[in-house]
C-alpha cells in the first residue's frame, strides 16, 4: 500500500495539482472547518452563484466514497451507503473522511486523488465514515486531525503521513488515554480551538435506552501538537463537583451517557468551547436518577485551555424524551434593541431555539419555566416545569391534539382519530407512558416532536450580514412507550419498548403538513420571517393526488448552506437512520433568502447523507455534498456553473 500511495502522490505532483499553502490567507474562499467556521454558521461569503445564474449549475465532478486504490487492495470492502462525511477545503486541497473512516485528499476542481491515509498494520481496513475532519496549522506545519476506530490521528496535510511527534507514531489510543472501560467510539468531527482538539463520544443505543447504568460520555481535549491529554470534562459530575446535587441518591455514581455525539462549536477569540449534550441513561425512564440531572441535555460552555465550566444552560430537565441537543450551538453576533450581543443559538429536537449570551449564558430574551404534564409511571418523578423561550417562536409543530391530525378528507381525519385513541396524546413534554397488554389499554404516548423530529444533526445556517437563521426541521411523531423491565435483560424498572415512528392512515402521515419545513428566524428581533415546505412530500399519494395540493414537505434530515446570495437546502435520503417509512427525497434546491421562494432545483441520484459545503477554486465556485441510498453507492457530488469544462469521472 505504501508504494502504491506514494506512486499516486508523485503522479499528482507531476500534474501540477495545488497543495496546501497555495492559497494561504484566503480563508474567505475556502471551507476550512466542518461547518464553514468554528462558529458552526454554515455560511460562505461567496456570491458567484446567484438567482440569475443558478439555473446554469451542472455537475462538475463526482467522487466515490472510497478511493479505487483501496478497493484494488481489498475487493471485499463494502462500506455503508449512509455516508455522513462533509469535506473541508484548505489551501487548494479538499479533505474528507471516506467510507471507512480514512482521510482522502483530492483536487477541488476535478475530484482526483492526491493522497489517501494509509491503514496502520495493526488496524483492520474496515471502519465507518465519520462526519468530518479538522485542520490546524502553524507556519508551514499544516495537519489534519481525524478520528477512526478508537484512535485520534494527526496527518501531514501535504502528504497524509502520520505526524511523528503526535502521540505514538502519529496517533493517540483514545481507549487507553481516557481510561475508558469500553472501546472508545464516535462518529463526530474533531473540534480544534486554539491549541486543543476536542472530542465527544458515542454510546450504543442499547446502553442509553435499555440500561440504568452506563459509561458517562465525558468530553476530552488533547494537545494539537503532541496529542497529550489536556483535560477531561465530566458531563455527569463526580464527587465534589458542581451539579451532583441535581442527581438524587447519588445516582451520578452509576448513570451513563449525557454524551456529546453532535457537532460542537468554539469561539477562538474568547477561547471557549460550546457543547450540546444528550440525555442520560435511560432515554425514557428516569426513576433511578431523580432530579434535574446536570449536565444532560444542556448547552455547556468550557474554557478551551483548562476544560473548566464557564456556564451552562439546561434545555430539558430530567430528560425523559430523548431530547438530545442534536446540532452544534451556533455562534451569532446580533443586535437586539440597539445592543450588540455575542450570542449562541441552540436549535433543538423540540423545535425551540435557545438564544443566550455566549460569554455569560444569560438568555437574550426571557425563557419561561412552563408547567408540563406529570408522569404517571410508577417510580418516576418528572420535572414539573420545562424551559420554553419567549423568542424566537417554535419552528415546527409541538404537541398533539385532534385539531393537529391529518384532515385532507373527513375519512382520513376519522381514521387518524381512531389511531390516536390507542395512545396518550397531549402538549409537548407529555411524558412516556406504560404500554398495557390488553386490547383496550393505551399503547404509549405519541410524542411530538419525536426524538427524531424538530431539528437534527444537519443543523441550521446563519447569515451574519442579515442576522437570519435558517432552520430545516421535520414533523416526525414518535411513540414513547415503556414496558416493565425483565431482570434477566435489564436493570431498569421500566424500559423503552418499540420506539416506533408512528404513521397515519393508509400510509400517510398522522398530522397536518408540512412534514418537512424550512423556517427563517430573524435573530435581531426574535421573529419568524417565513416558513416553507421542504419538498413535495406525499402529495402524489393516490388519495391526495386528485386534490392538487401544494408541496407538503419531506420529514428528512435536510442540510442547509447559506451564501451571500442564496440559501441551499437538500432533501435527506431514506437511508438516514429512523427516516419515516416512504420518507426521504432526492432534491437539492436554492431558495430566495428573503422570501423562501424556490429559484432552482435539481434531482440527485440519491438523497443527501452529509451536509453541504462550498468553496472557490481558480475563480470558480463549487457546492459539494455527499449522497447515498439503498440502491445507489455513496459518493461526493460537486456542482459549479457551466461554461468551464469540468471532470465528471470518478477518482483516478
Amino acid at each position: 500500500m505504501r508504494s502504491l500511495l506514494l506512486s499516486v502522490f508523485v503522479a499528482v505532483l507531476a500534474c501540477g495539482v495545488w497543495l496546501p499553502g497555495a492559497q494561504e490567507g484566503q480563508a474567505d474562499v475556502e471551507w476550512r472547518y466542518y461547518s464553514g467556521d468554528n462558529a458552526a454558521r454554515k455560511y460562505s461569503p461567496l456570491g458567484q452563484i446567484t438567482k440569475d445564474n443558478v439555473a446554469s449549475l451542472r455537475v462538475a465532478w463526482r467522487r466515490p466514497h472510497l478511493d479505487p486504490s483501496l478497493l484494488a487492495l481489498n475487493p471485499r470492502l463494502r462500506p455503508a451507503n449512509n455516508f455522513r462525511s462533509t469535506p473541508i477545503m484548505v489551501g487548494g486541497v479538499v479533505y474528507a473522511s471516506n467510507g471507512i473512516g480514512l482521510v482522502e485528499a483530492f483536487d477541488p476542481e476535478t475530484g482526483r486523488t492526491i493522497w489517501v491515509q494509509q491503514v496502520p498494520e495493526d488496524e483492520l481496513p474496515v471502519g465507518n465514515s465519520n462526519r468530518g475532519v479538522a485542520y490546524w496549522s502553524q507556519g508551514d506545519n499544516g495537519r489534519i486531525l481525524t478520528f477512526r476506530n478508537h484512535y485520534l490521528y494527526a496527518l501531514d496535510a501535504r502528504t497524509g503521513a502520520p505526524i511523528a511527534g503526535f502521540g505514538l507514531g502519529g496517533r493517540v489510543d483514545l481507549t487507553a488515554a481516557t481510561g475508558s472501560s469500553r472501546a472508545y467510539t464516535w462518529n463526530g468531527t474533531p473540534l480544534v480551538v486554539r491549541d486543543v482538539v476536542v472530542l465527544g463520544s458515542s454510546m450504543a443505543e442499547q446502553d442509553s435506552a435499555a440500561r440504568m447504568t452506563g459509561t458517562p460520555g465525558d468530553v476530552y481535549a488533547f494537545d494539537v501538537r503532541t496529542g497529550a491529554l489536556r483535560w477531561t470534562f465530566h458531563v455527569i459530575p463526580r464527587a465534589g463537583e458542581f451539579g451532583t446535587e441535581t442527581w438524587e441518591n447519588e445516582s451520578w455514581r452509576y448513570t451513563g451517557a449525557a454524551n456529546v455525539w453532535a457537532p460542537m462549536s468554539g469561539d477562538d477569540d474568547l477561547g471557549y468551547v460550546y457543547l450540546p449534550t444528550s440525555s442520560a441513561t435511560n432515554d425514557m425512564y428516569g426513576g433511578h436518577r431523580i432530579g434535574a440531572n446536570l449536565f444532560s441535555s444542556s448547552i455547556v460552555c468550557l474554557d478551551a485551555a483548562t476544560g473548566k465550566r464557564v456556564w451552562h444552560y439546561q434545555t430539558v430537565h430530567h430528560d425523559l424524551f430523548d431530547y438530545d441537543n442534536p446540532a452544534a450551538p451556533i455562534l451569532v453576533d446580533i443586535t437586539v434593541s440597539g445592543r450588540r450581543i455575542k450570542a449562541v443559538a441552540q436549535i433543538t429536537k423540540q423545535a425551540l431555539t435557545f438564544v443566550l449570551d455566549r460569554t455569560t449564558g444569560q438568555p437574550v430574551w426571557p425563557i419561561e419555566e412552563r408547567r408540563v404534564p406529570a408522569s404517571a409511571v410508577p417510580g418516576e418523578q418528572s420535572s414539573t416545569t420545562q424551559p420554553v423561550p419567549s423568542k424566537p417562536p417554535a419552528f415546527d409543530r409541538q404537541g398533539l391534539a385532534v385539531e393537529d391530525l391529518i384532515d385532507f378528507t373527513p375519512e382520513l381525519r376519522a381514521e387518524a382519530v381512531e389511531i390516536t385513541k390507542k395512545y396518550v396524546i397531549g402538549p409537548m413534554f407529555t411524558p412516556p407512558s406504560v404500554a398495557g397488554p390488553g386490547p383496550e389499554d393505551k399503547k404509549g404516548t405519541i410524542q411530538l416532536p419525536g426524538s427524531v423530529g424538530g431539528a437534527d444533526w444537519t443543523g441550521a445556517a446563519f447569515d451574519p450580514e442579515t442576522g437570519v437563521l435558517y432552520v430545516p426541521s421535520m414533523t416526525n411523531p414518535f411513540v414513547a412507550n415503556l414496558l416493565p423491565g425483565d431482570p434477566a435483560r435489564t436493570d431498569l424498572r421500566y424500559r423503552a419498548s418499540t420506539r416506533e415512528l408512528i404513521q397515519g392512515p393508509r400510509g400517510l402521515p398522522l398530522t397536518k403538513p408540512p412534514y418537512g419545513r424550512i423556517t427563517a428566524l430573524d435573530l435581531n428581533r426574535g421573529e419568524r420571517l417565513w416558513m416553507v415546505a421542504n419538498g413535495d412530500g406525499p402529495r402524489n399519494h393516490p388519495l391526495l393526488k386528485p386534490l392538487n395540493l401544494p408541496p407538503l414537505g419531506h420529514a428528512v434530515r435536510a442540510a442547509p448552506l447559506v451564501t451571500k446570495t442564496l440559501l441551499f437546502v437538500s432533501e435527506g435520503d431514506q437511508i438516514n437512520v429512523r427516516t419515516p417509512p416512504n420518507g426521504g427525497g432526492k432534491m437539492l434546491r436554492a431558495f430566495d433568502k428573503a422570501t423562501g421562494a424556490v429559484v432552482w432545483e435539481t434531482a440527485l441520484d440519491a438523497g443527501t447523507t452529509g451536509t453541504l459545503m462550498t468553496y472557490l477554486s481558480k475563480g470558480r465556485q463549487y457546492v459539494v455534498v455527499a449522497i447515498g441510498g439503498q440502491n445507489h453507492p455513496a459518493e461526493f457530488v460537486a456542482f459549479a456553473l457551466s461554461g468551464d469544462s469540468g471532470s465528471t469521472s470518478p477518482a483516478q
